[in-house]
């Protein structure tokens, strides 16, 4: 939502301001200028990329759109589900909760939190760990030293897209540029027009330049921007996992383990020690 309004805020400040100035917004309607700048960054975009990074960044770009959906909630129920997997671990030792790990769509305790079901990427990682725990065939650094992998894959997966945002936004400019060019090409070859068409011919070619910028900065360039603050708080998530788990294997009961992974969360996110005890108890009692 926040795009779309900020996006109507540069339109609105950059064309009010220029018809405000006594300029003629017909003017700068220039389907070919725009065919030439997006035809030539979209042939850009194929050529840079393999078949991955394009199907990764085509998937992201629709998510710019929608709010973050690591909400303090989300955060609450996946620390409320690592607390009754602990907690029934303490209990019942680690081969209980084994059923739990191989089928957890089938699990009383996962199937209890549909948000923290329907992120598949942080339920494979905590399942994949809690098995490791059960297997017992592995240290915490050992562990830890693997979650650090995976976790830095995740991220380095996650980059694709902003990286390639940021490059087609960087070479939007570019393209203006180019259009710009063959516009003055076009209005070198009419040079016998009278004075009053040749000045509307070089005006529609610096439109060229105009709507490179305008698109590279007040468009695309900000994207990548938001795509990496999404993907920081993706990672976030898997933090609060593996710090969680890592104080558990470290011999802490489920309530101070559940504490270290609060302590990892963003400040805006973060609930407070009360919060999260009430809203552990509730979900337990449940």
């Amino acid at each position: 939502m926040l795009v779309i309004v900020g996006y109507i805020v540069v339109v609105v400040a950059i064309f009010g301001g220029f018809a405000l100035a006594g300029g003629h917004m017909a003017a700068l309607l220039q389907p070919l200028e725009l065919l030439m700048i997006g035809g030539g960054a979209a042939g850009a975009f194929l050529v840079g990329n393999n078949a991955k990074a394009i199907k990764a960044t085509l998937k992201a770009l629709p998510t710019v759109f929608k709010g973050s959906k690591y909400t303090r909630a989300l955060y609450m129920d996946m620390m409320a589900l690592l607390y009754e997997l602990l907690t029934k671990i303490r209990k019942e030792g680690l081969m209980s909760v084994e059923a739990d790990v191989d089928s957890p769509e089938n699990s009383p305790l996962f199937t209890k939190y549909p948000t923290i079901m329907a992120d598949h990427h942080i339920v494979e990682f905590l399942t994949d760990y809690l098995r490791l725990m059960v297997s017992g065939s592995m240290n915490a650094f050992e562990i830890e030293n693997l979650m650090d992998n995976e976790i830095e894959t995740h991220h380095h997966e996650g980059e694709v897209p902003v990286h390639v945002v940021a490059k087609l936004g960087d070479g939007l400019p570019a393209f203006g540029i180019i259009a710009a060019v063959m516009g003055v090409v076009h209005t070198m070859e009419s040079v016998g027009l009278p004075p009053a068409e040749l000045g509307i011919l070089i005006a529609h070619a610096l439109v060229g330049t105009f709507l490179g910028i305008l698109l590279a900065y007040g468009f695309v360039g900000p994207l990548s921007g938001l795509l990496e603050q999404k993907l920081h708080e993706s990672t976030k998530m898997f933090q609060c996992v593996k710090v969680t788990l890592l104080a558990s294997i470290n011999g802490y009961a489920p309530a101070i383990a559940v504490e270290f992974g609060r302590k990892v969360l963003f400040s805006t996110e973060r609930p407070s020690f009360a919060e999260l005890e009430t809203h552990v108890k509730g979900a337990k009692s449940r």
